[in-house]
């Protein structure tokens, strides 16, 4: 490897590593962010926490890869420009094309092995991370109750504070407890004191009820009996069952133990989540797309065998095997028809006619449900490539992008990538969205954007070839004062001819 290369490659791997973490992390956080409503008032461990970072950082790396490289290269050639180095390797004889060699070969190792990445690991990643996210998301609040609010996410009880004090003690507790004949007869333990206090034991998978100075009524009536009436409690103003065979005990100190175990974290079975398209490599991803093919195109193919039931007369076949009108019409009209055999007719005609109506939207929703299922897995095949393609895309933009504008640091190259990553993403989402529409085939949703923004590097590769200064604001205002002396020069022109 010559000195050349080393410096050039040496002068990419910083930005890149820093380039990369920098994006993993912003998009992480936005996935973070975009779903925290559904971590508050969880009570998760770091564990939890940790799986859930990891697997939605491996999910991120595919996207974070062409920004991370779009954005090194172009600071690696814009540092080179902008301390005079690229312009001392090109007074040597070498050329742009030339320095670019080592860092292109770094842009096919990079787009291999997010190739890779896509193909393998990412399914496998949205997969962990999306069913972790599931199960976080299903997983029943920490217990918090507020002050003068019933709360009832505890199976079996509804909980009421009239204060909580900052020493943890509470007052006026109220605590209805239910049984699985609670809507027959209403709740079958009613608990009211003065004061009391809530903690957990055993690792949280205990809640501990401690109670002072109250009553506690029980309900001791069979399952059959009425659903009471409701009196006013002498304690806090509460109501209790005005049942004539509820037993009352007062207490100084009445302790309750509950299992926290609905609040836990429960694992999903993985497989509930492997149909979808993210979740697949491109094996399972093409097996699936050609399964749901042949049943559009099995389907379709038995359309006018299905309506034929649907059709009280039907066409004939003729001896030469085709399809031919039969002479039930002709039949027909000369009979003489009552009004009451005019009326069955037509009831039947209408019948029919909605009978066939609801299969022709019925097998119109399955087909159309199909294709697009069909469209939704052939697009995520296509990704898998031109995700790893677009890395070397990429480079193809950054580095000439680079040794144009000769700017280094993280300003205009950030703003610079910024600006095609964005382009990148829309063109995308743009030819996607004209797929599923039907307006194009899925091989030129897919590849639009790659195609647009490998055009628009080899047109970057030429200038930078022949040293333009396209960026340069000079340029540009030279250009202009030319455009302004020529347009005076002919409007002076026609003055003259005019007089």
């Amino acid at each position: 490897m010559k000195k050349l290369d080393k410096l050039i490659l040496m002068s990419f791997w910083g930005p890149f590593v820093i380039t990369m973490s920098v994006v993993v992390f912003v998009f992480l956080m936005r996935i973070m962010i975009f779903y925290i409503d559904d971590f508050v008032s969880k009570d998760l461990g770091i564990t939890d926490y940790a799986q859930l970072f990891f697997f939605f950082s491996l999910i991120t790396v595919p996207t974070a890869l062409p920004l991370a490289m779009l954005l090194s290269s172009l600071m690696a050639f814009g540092n080179l420009g902008e301390f005079f180095e690229l312009t001392a390797i090109k007074s040597a004889g070498i050329s742009v094309v030339r320095a670019m060699a080592p860092l292109f070969i770094v842009a096919v190792a990079v787009s291999v092995f997010s190739f890779y990445f896509n193909d393998r690991v990412s399914p496998w990643a949205n997969l962990k991370g999306y069913s972790l996210l599931y199960d976080i998301k299903t997983t029943k609040a920490t217990l918090k109750i507020k002050e003068g609010i019933f709360y009832n996410d505890l199976p079996g009880f509804s909980i009421k504070v009239d204060k909580k004090e900052e020493n943890g003690k509470l007052k006026g507790m109220v605590i209805y407890k239910h049984s699985n004949r609670s809507y027959e007869v209403g709740n079958t333990e009613i608990i009211l004191a003065d004061s009391g206090r809530m903690y957990s034991i055993n690792d949280n998978r205990y809640l501990v009820i401690e109670l002072y100075n109250g009553t506690r009524y029980t309900d001791e009536v069979n399952s059959g009996s009425a659903r009471p009436a409701y009196i006013s409690s002498p304690i806090g103003g509460s109501s209790v069952p005005n049942y004539s065979n509820f037993s009352r005990n007062s207490f100084k100190h009445f302790r309750l133990t509950e299992s926290l175990s609905s609040f836990g974290m429960k694992r999903t079975d993985e497989g509930q989540f492997k149909y979808h398209e993210f979740m697949k490599n491109i094996s399972d991803l093409t097996s699936t797309a050609d399964s749901l093919r042949s049943s559009y195109n099995e389907t379709r193919k038995n359309l006018v065998a299905g309506s034929q039931q649907y059709y009280s007369y039907n066409y004939r076949e003729g001896t030469d095997k085709t399809l031919k009108k039969g002479p039930w019409i002709d039949s027909l009209l000369v009979k003489p028809v009552s009004d009451s055999l005019k009326k069955e007719i037509l009831m039947n005609t209408k019948s029919a006619a909605n009978s066939m109506l609801s299969y022709t939207k019925s097998q119109k929703d399955y087909l159309q449900t199909k294709l697009k299922d069909a469209t939704k897995y052939e697009l995520e095949k296509h990704h898998k490539y031109t995700n790893a393609l677009s890395c070397l895309i990429m480079f193809l933009i950054g580095a000439p992008l680079g040794a144009i504008i000769k700017k280094g640091g993280f300003g205009v190259p950030v703003l610079v990538s910024i600006i095609f990553f964005i382009l990148l993403y829309v063109l995308t989402n743009q030819g996607d969205k004209w797929v599923k529409e039907g307006m194009l085939v899925v091989p030129v949703g897919a590849w639009m954007a790659n195609t647009v923004l490998f055009l628009t590097g080899l047109y970057f590769i030429d200038r930078a070839r022949s040293d333009s200064r396209l960026f340069e604001k000079d340029v540009y205002i030279m250009l202009i004062k030319r455009i302004k002396e020529k347009w005076a020069s002919r409007f002076g022109k026609s003055q003259l001819i005019q007089s």
